[in-house]
Order: C-alpha cells, then structure tokens, then sequence
C-alpha cells in the first residue's frame, strides 16, 4: 500500500512547495483563558453536532496520505479535552503513509494520558508554558495549574513523548524577565524551549503592540547569560530556528513571525475542528470538507479537494504589528 501512494504525484501548491503536514484540530473548546489568546469568557463555540468525529478525521487522513501529508499533528483549542483522544490517535497511527503524530497541549491533562497516547502510537509534544511562577501562570492563562502542567512535562519525559518542546508566548512586562530562567532548562535537560513573538490575534491587538518583543531581542538577551550557538533543530515540522549553550543536552528556539515569517518554506494546512480547511495560519482561505464528507464523499474526492484548494493557498502572510489576523483563534495552532 505505501508502494501505492510513493507512486501518486505528491501534494503541492503553486509555488512548489511541498505540503506533507496536516495540523488538525480536534476541538476548538480549551480549558485556559490565556490573555494573548481569548477573552475570559470564552469564545463562540462550535456546536457538537458541527464538530468531526474521529471516524471523520480519520477518513481525511486517508485521503491527505494518500496524496503526500506524512506528518500529522493534534491541537486545539486543547486537544486533551476531547474525550478518548487515545482512540484517534490509533486509529491515525494505522493508516499507511502517515510516519509521524505529534500533539500541541497545555499539559494540564497531560500526566494521566501521557501512557495511553503513547501507546496509542503519539510520538512527541509541544507543551505551552508561558512562566514557572504560579501567580504569573494564573495572571496569563486566568485559571491556575502550574503543578500540573510540569507533572505533564515529568510525565511526557517518563513516557518516552520526546524531544519536549516548551513554547513560551514572549510578553515584554509579563514575562520577559524569565527568559534566562527558561533557557537554563536547556542546560539541564534534553528539552527544546521555543519563545514565541506574541501575535496579533482578533482579541489582542493592543497586547499585542505593547508587549511584543523581536526574535533578535529575544536572542541578545539570553546571550547576556552564556554564548549560543546554530544548532540543527530536533527534527519535527516546525518554524524555529534553533540555538544551544556549548555542551547544553537541549536548545533555545524562536518563532518570529513578525520579523522574520517562515512562509517561503510553509509545508503544511490545517484542518479546523468543524472540518474546514485552511491553507494559511492568519488568513481567510478556507475550503470545507465536512460537507462533502457528509454528502459521501469517497477518498479520492476528499483527495481531489486537497489538490484544489493548493491553488488558493497564498504565497505568505502579511502580518503586521498591532493589526490582528482575522482566521487565527488560538496560539496552539502555531508551532510544531
């Protein structure tokens, strides 16, 4: 069967590049409240009824294997909220073509399901943590639960869910002081800790003009505290450009897609939880697939979909400090 699909000209967009990375969304509900991210009281949710199942993400799957995606990750929202996410996770890992599943999470269910999505066939984590200070973490994520979301980082390593990579949300005033406090991690241990420039989401525009700091700021002032050098990332889809202190058995990134975007090697789509897929983290491109799929669709229409919609992805975001991108919900959709 993989013979089979190798044969199959791969999927690509207009501009040659190669899209082998499916990032899907299996719920857009999360049990955090992040400043950066939404407000307190949530968002509009999606109705249940509109939300896929996993017999439905899995037949997407199928269809994107066939045609190239090797790479799969599960976000949210916080896709540990999904009930019997495990399940999904199998049910992925069975299908031919597709060599890697990765999840985006909050850990803060990580620590009881850490072995089960293990053993389901998950390969690896990226784990949101934004501060190691319990009053900062309720005062940025508006719920409390830093013990559990570093028993979810113990429990990710026990389970063998590695290389662990933290996404830190860089907020000048916030939590910017901490940035030498999370690069010592690097240097103790086998862990990836990216910073990430705070984006222009629709909730955050002035945050966001405020608090944000540069990549290259981030850079100079961890160097303050030892030399860094380039270093080849740990393997995986995402956009960070990596460095290590000599001899550290982990590594700093960062993810700047303000001041210097990833686009010209973009790689990937994104499937949202109600079934839409969208072909650029900040734009409005969007091409449905739950409709056909609910309609019948048989994989090689789902497939032919795919190919379609390669002729609307665009060439690269235009981003722009303080002016919010309309599609982006949530900061897990970054990163990977």
């Amino acid at each position: 069967m993989i013979d089979l699909i190798e044969q199959i000209a791969p999927l690509a967009d207009q501009f040659n590049r190669p899209i082998t990375y499916l990032r899907i969304s299996v719920t857009d509900r999360c049990n955090l409240r992040c400043v950066y991210c939404m407000p307190e009281a949530g968002l509009p949710w999606i109705a249940t009824a509109e939300i896929l199942s996993f017999e439905e993400i899995e037949a997407i799957v199928r269809a994107a294997a066939s045609i190239g995606v090797r790479s799969i990750r599960l976000t949210g929202g916080e896709p540990l909220v999904r009930r019997q996410l495990p399940r999904l996770v199998a049910r992925i890992a069975s299908i031919p073509g597709i060599e890697d599943i990765a999840l985006s999470t909050n850990a803060l269910l990580l620590a009881d399901q850490a072995d089960a999505l293990r053993a389901a066939g998950l390969r690896r984590v990226n784990i949101s943590l934004d501060t190691l200070r319990e009053d900062r973490f309720f005062a940025i994520a508006r719920r409390p639960g830093l013990n559990r979301v570093l028993a979810g980082i113990d429990a990710a390593v026990a389970a063998g869910l590695g290389p662990i990579k933290l996404n830190c949300v860089v907020m000048r005033g916030q939590n910017d002081d901490e940035l030498a406090e999370f690069a010592e991690l690097t240097r103790r241990r086998p862990i990836y800790v990216r910073f990430i420039e705070v984006m222009p989401v629709l909730e955050n525009a002035a945050l966001q003009r405020n608090a944000y700091i540069s990549a290259s700021e981030i850079l100079d002032r961890i160097r303050e505290h030892g030399m860094l050098e380039p270093v080849p990332g740990p393997g995986g889809n995402g956009p960070a450009r990596y460095f290590a202190f000599p001899g550290a058995p982990g590594a700093v990134g960062v993810i700047s897609p303000l001041s210097h975007d990833y686009c010209e090697t973009c790689n990937r789509v994104r499937l949202s939880a109600d079934g839409r897929l969208r072909l650029c983290l900040f734009g409005d491109n969007e091409i449905d697939l739950r409709g056909p799929l609910r309609e019948g669709a048989a994989l090689d229409d789902l497939a032919g979909i795919f190919r379609g919609a390669m002729y609307v992805k665009p060439e690269r975001h235009h981003l722009d400090l303080g002016k919010p991108a309309s599609a982006m919900r949530a900061f897990s959709e970054i990163g990977g």
